[in-house]
């Protein structure tokens, strides 16, 4: 079927686009030796795991469920960081994840120590087995090693203190009184002989000179550290497939800290692999007017579908609008909930908006289907793909039992 024939409300993923965005990041993999990682946080419609997995290096998660999603649906190096780790979940963790980072010196000194009895079990397991194993008929006894037992490989989320943002203070892990990431000052130089790497995560939706800065300032405060440790995790933010990112910049900071340290640099954008590769279509309900503001009922929401509208907020683009006052007819973008914020923003168009019509957001892939909601009881919107010659398929349909079932 065609775009205009999809049920709504309806994500979209655009095949062709996602595969172009695959390619860019695949190339800076190729032409630097670094490592890119699927931030799952942002995209996780795992129906694309496998030709993701043909580009990128593996995923990585914010916690259980995702790690698991990670392993089961890619298959490749599977990497965890939290804020903070529930006890019930280490052993799973410890079993599915190359990496663990861990967000504070309290948290480090937890795993570090699940690392120990893993290796004292497996140790007493393998001696179990070289206590039944038969003797050697050639008059010496077998010498038994024990298997491997090092688990994943312990990284540590440092705070730089050096922020680069404008405007999104809600996505600074930096700003002052931050919870996440270890600052120099917390900083136990002892664990340097627990850890395999760092991390930091400082970036949103920036070009590769706040990159730069944020490394200059890592270098100044954990500097002397990076010769001992074999992985320097850069984290996620980086707009690498948007038009006039400096991708030779980016090529050269992780040059500067494979060439200067002898690291190996992981890179994990969410944003960057779906960037501009999805659409969220809607259909206009009714057409309501207030106070000479006219305004579109439809049946996707804000608050529901978009949750980034409301909480960047975020103007989303539209095809086919403009900004208001640009085009002959101004019209006020909401939504069938009964939030009286819910309100996607002012569009102008060339002609009259009637109930019926069909509007298609755009750059809707990320940070939708993995926060959406069903406040309300607003349905989820459906899952389609859109192949290279524009025919589109749904692969996921959503009804009454996903509401209930999250109730």
């Amino acid at each position: 079927m065609k775009l205009r024939d999809l049920p709504t409300p309806c994500y979209v993923i655009d095949e062709e686009r996602l595969t172009e965005n695959l390619r860019i990041l695949e190339g800076v993999r190729r032409e630097t030796g670094c490592k890119i990682l699927l931030a799952q946080k942002a995209f996780s419609c795992y129906y694309f795991y496998p030709l993701i997995g043909k580009y990128l290096d593996g995923a990585t998660a914010s916690g259980l469920f995702e790690a698991r999603l990670g392993r089961e649906e890619m298959g490749k190096e599977n990497h965890v960081f939290s804020p903070a780790y529930r006890r019930a979940d280490m052993d799973e963790l410890g079993d599915i994840c190359d990496h663990v980072i861990c967000n504070s010196m309290a948290q480090l000194a937890r795993w570090q120590e699940w690392k120990e009895n893993r290796a004292r079990r497996k140790a007493q397991e393998a001696h179990g087995k070289a206590e039944d194993a038969p003797r050697d008929s050639g008059g010496g006894e077998k010498r038994e090693t024990a298997p491997s037992a090092a688990g994943p490989s312990l990284g540590l989320r440092i705070n730089p203190e050096c922020s680069t943002q404008e405007g999104h203070a809600i996505y600074d892990p930096c700003a002052p009184g931050s919870r996440l990431g270890v600052t120099a000052a917390n900083f136990d130089p002892a664990c340097i002989d627990w850890i395999d790497g760092l991390h930091f995560h400082t970036l949103c939706e920036q070009d590769a000179d706040a990159l730069k800065t944020t490394l200059d300032a890592v270098e100044e405060k954990f500097g002397k550290y990076l010769s001992r440790l074999s992985w320097l995790n850069m984290g996620g933010g980086h707009h690498i497939t948007r038009e006039g990112y400096d991708i030779s910049l980016l090529r050269d900071c992780i040059r500067r800290m494979q060439e200067k340290y002898g690291l190996t640099v992981y890179l994990e954008p969410g944003e960057a692999v779906a960037l501009n590769a999805g659409y969220l279509a809607t259909e206009v309900m009714d057409v309501v007017e207030n106070g000479g503001v006219r305004i579109l009922i439809l049946d996707a929401s804000a608050a529901c579908h978009m949750p980034d509208v409301l909480e960047m907020p975020y103007r989303p683009p539209l095809k086919d609008a403009g900004l208001p006052g640009e085009k002959k007819y101004t019209y006020r973008l909401s939504s069938c909930t009964c939030l009286a914020g819910d309100i996607i923003g002012d569009y102008s168009f060339d002609r009259e908006i009637q109930a019926g019509d069909r509007l298609y957001f755009m750059d809707m892939a990320i940070y939708t289907m993995v926060k959406n909601n069903t406040f309300n009881g607003m349905p989820l919107p459906s899952i389609a793909v859109m192949d290279r010659d524009g025919e589109c398929r749904v692969i996921r349909e959503f009804g009454y039992a996903d509401f209930k079932g999250r109730l």
